[in-house]
């Protein structure tokens, strides 16, 4: 938000990688005193998506714990019943990434920007370049997070021959 304000743009849309939901919700919440006008919304692994499904059925929903991601950092079992109180007021719909799109991402993010970013922290980043998201002629903010990613996953993912 700060770098929208310093180029004088207020952003359409936010997006923020999900687990528990605090961290979309402390965004939402400052997001929603800058720009009303503005949508969140929250971007998580397949099988994981407890967040999308309780925003779409009004509750909180559980996860089977048996799924597997790479996006070890946004598995949860269910969102956070103080978070999700606040983002079910102030979210739009939720968005799912696949495993292969993180992987996408994550090449993009180190080929094009030169950031290592962990499989979590760049699954806002795959929801826009797999396109889950209408982006034109719209300003769109992308949170990214975290680091901590295994060295010889994160050489994996770089080796691989797919586009991204």
């Amino acid at each position: 938000m700060q770098q929208c304000d310093e180029l004088g743009e207020t952003p359409d849309q936010v997006l923020i990688n999900c687990s528990g939901g605090g961290l979309s919700s402390g965004c939402a919440v400052a997001i929603r005193a800058m720009s009303t006008g503005t949508s969140v919304h929250t971007v998580e692994p397949e099988g994981f998506d407890d967040t999308a499904r309780s925003l779409v059925s009004g509750q909180r929903e559980r996860n089977d714990m048996t799924a597997t991601s790479i996006c070890d950092a946004l598995q949860v079992e269910i969102p956070g019943k103080i978070t999700f109180d606040i983002n079910r007021k102030l979210l739009g719909p939720g968005l799912v990434v696949t495993d292969e799109e993180v992987r996408a991402a994550m090449r993009f993010g180190f080929r094009q920007l030169k950031l290592v970013i962990e499989p979590g922290g760049v699954a806002a980043l795959a929801a826009v370049l797999s396109k889950k998201i209408e982006t034109r002629d719209k300003v769109t903010v992308v949170v990214l997070s975290g680091g901590n990613v295994d060295v010889d996953l994160f050489a994996s993912i770089q080796s691989e021959k797919c586009s991204g």
